[in-house]
């Protein structure tokens, strides 16, 4: 983040005690490595896919999908992504005041810095509606609002901290699934994809994840894809085309169409609803 914008945030009353100085997403990052002698802010990643090796306190460890990697200030480290099976990471570098009280919260092992929480589709909603915020215009109160979503997000994981296991290997990872799916919402995600992600056939994993939830992968997708069109229509004033396009679809008309089957009504029809120009009954 700009450095103005860092200074403005650690002085504003809603967001100096807790506020991100960088968030991104590397997807399929090959490559990847850093090498940090000297740490000065706090480091959390998220793994969603791959693997990688880090190494702090000169012990060596494997960061797995589902892994969080928790590196407070002043403790040097080295990572970087596995070649065979690049990582797919969120991160966020953040400080404050309370910062150390929200890392306490997460009870982190003093031996290791990796937290095996496991794989969540709505923690992974998080991370995208810490992207959205910082993406969604180059003001002050955006960044605000920011640095309130990381409250959110490190009290969810301390809320997961507890319940934090791996699925049995026989059954369906469907927080594999559904993480995939939230960090795909921009592109187009096809059944083959979702199915290796949780090494099943194309037949078995439909069969099994219907038995589950009722519902086909791709219609749940779909579903995920205007949601998240529904919040971009709600925060931003994105043209129908840059939504359609921010969530995987390049005919903003075959879109509009898909979005009316699920809504009810178009997204332009939306966007009147929730400013007032039409009313919820029509």
């Amino acid at each position: 983040m700009p450095r103005r914008i860092v200074k403005a945030l650690s002085e504003h009353p809603l967001s100096a005690e807790l506020y991100p100085l960088g968030i991104g997403y590397y997807q399929h990052a090959r490559g990847h490595r850093m090498h940090r002698a000297q740490h000065d802010d706090h480091l959390l990643i998220y793994c969603l896919e791959g693997r990688g090796q880090l190494e702090t306190d000169g012990k060596s460890r494997t960061v797995r999908a589902g892994d969080l990697v928790l590196l407070p200030r002043g403790r040097s480290h080295r990572y970087h992504t596995d070649e065979a099976a690049p990582w797919s990471i969120y991160w966020i570098h953040f400080d404050g005041p309370q910062a150390d009280n929200f890392i306490a919260a997460l009870d982190p092992d003093p031996q290791s810095p990796l937290i095996p929480l496991g794989l969540h589709s709505r923690l992974v909603a998080d991370f995208e509606a810490l992207l959205d915020a910082r993406q969604a215009s180059h003001q002050l109160d955006a960044f605000v609002h920011c640095a309130n979503q990381l409250r959110q997000l490190l009290t969810h994981i301390a809320l997961l901290r507890p319940l934090a296991r791996r699925q049995a290997d026989d059954s369906l990872d469907l927080e594999r699934v559904h993480s995939l799916m939230q960090a795909r919402l921009h592109e187009q995600l096809d059944v083959e994809t979702l199915a290796a992600a949780v090494s099943l056939s194309k037949y078995h994993f439909i069969k099994k994840y219907k038995a589950l939830t009722g519902t086909t992968p791709i219609s749940h997708f779909i579903h995920l894809k205007i949601e998240r069109a529904c919040h971009l229509l709600d925060v931003t004033t994105k043209g129908v085309n840059e939504i359609a396009w921010a969530v995987g679809y390049e005919d903003a008309y075959y879109f509009s169409r898909i979005f009316k089957k699920s809504m009810g009504i178009s997204p332009t029809e939306y966007r009147r609803l929730r400013v007032g120009d039409l009313g919820y009954k029509g």
